[in-house]
């Protein structure tokens, strides 16, 4: 006989992946809302809830190394 691929169990969610949908969903109310053609980059950060500047000097928008879907290296995870 063949080989058979197991199947998810049907509760497994990606919890990054959803975080990211709904993000993005709030984007595209926010735009739908707007009245110019483009959101500035400030209604992007209230939209977003960010403040638009790291604290460890990383440019705004750069992957943080220790947040959700990071790589796990083994290492404990450092604090802000």
């Amino acid at each position: 006989m063949g080989y058979v691929a197991a199947h998810r169990h049907p509760t497994v969610q990606d919890h990054v992946a959803l975080v990211e949908i709904d993000l993005t969903g709030e984007l595209m109310i926010a735009a739908a809302a707007a009245t110019g053609d483009r959101l500035s980059p400030d209604r992007i950060d209230e939209v977003l809830d960010v403040d638009g500047e790291e604290a460890d000097g990383a440019e705004p928008g750069a992957p943080d190394a220790t947040g959700p879907g990071a790589p796990d290296t083994g290492a404990p995870a450092r604090r802000a």
